[in-house]
């Protein structure tokens, strides 16, 4: 597997890898897919912080298994990134996809000299990658009710007098 920085041939498959991730029965075409279009056309989209996972099996480029995206968002105005979606294709979860890109898009962000990323999801799975409870920093969530699954990834630039409400680009306030 390789973990690189999406290219434009990579944007549907992409798409689909995040599809196929959180599908339902009764949700062909999940949130998050269509969350991922409008993040792409929004001003919070940073092309530097989209990153796909590679099933490199053979050699010669392999399909799109992963994706996942970071875009801008801010605490009380000054900038920071919120992360997501994430996803990986059904059949290539559980073989460290997800950690790969992760440690990817976590990496590339402290490279730009980004502060911090926030998302929202489990605290159990997000503690490994060093997220914590954004209250614990004084980064509150948008929505109170997330609670400690609102999170927080300080990066090398990070000054803790960031505090304050989280905003995620535009696109997260319809979903």
């Amino acid at each position: 597997m390789l973990t690189r920085r999406e290219t434009p041939a990579d944007v549907s498959a992409a798409r689909a890898v995040i599809a196929a991730a959180f599908a339902e029965p009764d949700t062909p075409d999940p949130v998050e897919a269509t969350l991922l279009d409008a993040l792409r056309t929004c001003e919070g989209w940073l092309p530097a912080l989209s990153y796909v996972a590679v099933d490199d099996k053979e050699g010669e480029g392999g399909e799109v298994v992963g994706h996942v995206v970071c875009t801008r968002g801010h605490v009380d105005g000054v900038p920071a990134l919120g992360l997501g979606p994430i996803g990986v294709r059904p059949d290539a979860q559980g073989l460290g996809t997800g950690l790969a890109l992760m440690h990817a898009v976590l990496g590339a962000a402290d490279a730009l000299g980004e502060p911090l990323v926030a998302l929202l999801g489990s605290p159990a799975y997000y503690g490994r990658f060093g997220f914590r409870p954004g209250t614990d920093l004084g980064v509150l969530p948008p929505d109170p009710a997330w609670g400690a699954y609102f999170q927080v990834r300080t990066l090398t630039t990070y000054e803790p007098a960031s505090r304050g409400t989280f905003r995620y680009a535009k696109p997260f306030d319809d979903v």
